[in-house]
């Protein structure tokens, strides 16, 4: 068992509380992705069915290809999206730096799923939070592009 990325899920939300037995069967069935720099993990639009988490490396994640959401870097996870709603990839995710990173699919959950059901549950949950924590980061990034507008306005 690869204890680097045993304890890189142990330190991550999105595993929090998750046994180590179940997070070892998620282990077994989790392809390691090696991206280059200037490559894309995956794009806008693409069909997805799996979320990533980065072991090394640095990424960006952008929407309509210019326009920068986010910087992730090692321990970082992303596309947890497509494993809730089943829908095309909403922004694309660029390498920065060479990148590895583990692959968690649908069909890896779908198994822990039948084997650990209350660790799958768990996983759920977690992953509902850490979206709730994003989508809490964009209000409030939102609320304040609005409000620096308003100032610009009332300034013109």
């Amino acid at each position: 068992m690869d204890k680097q990325s045993l304890s890189l899920l142990q330190a991550m939300p999105i595993f929090g509380g998750v046994e180590e037995s179940a997070l070892e069967l998620l282990l077994q069935y989790c392809p390691q992705v090696h991206v280059d720099t200037d490559c894309y993990f995956f794009k806008e639009g693409d069909s997805a069915n799996s979320l990533f988490i980065l072991k090394e490396g640095k990424v960006v994640v952008l929407k309509d290809e210019r326009i920068k959401l986010q910087y992730l870097s090692a321990g970082d996870c992303f596309g947890e999206m497509a494993l809730i709603d089943l829908n095309p990839r909403s922004a694309s995710v660029l390498a920065v730096e060479d990148c590895v990173a583990l692959e968690i699919s649908y069909q890896t959950l779908y198994i822990l799923y039948e084997q650990y059901l209350p660790q799958f549950t768990l996983i759920q949950m977690n992953l509902a939070r850490e979206l709730s924590r994003r989508l809490r980061a964009l209000d409030e990034r939102l609320s304040n592009l609005d409000k620096e507008l308003l100032k610009l306005i009332n300034v013109l």
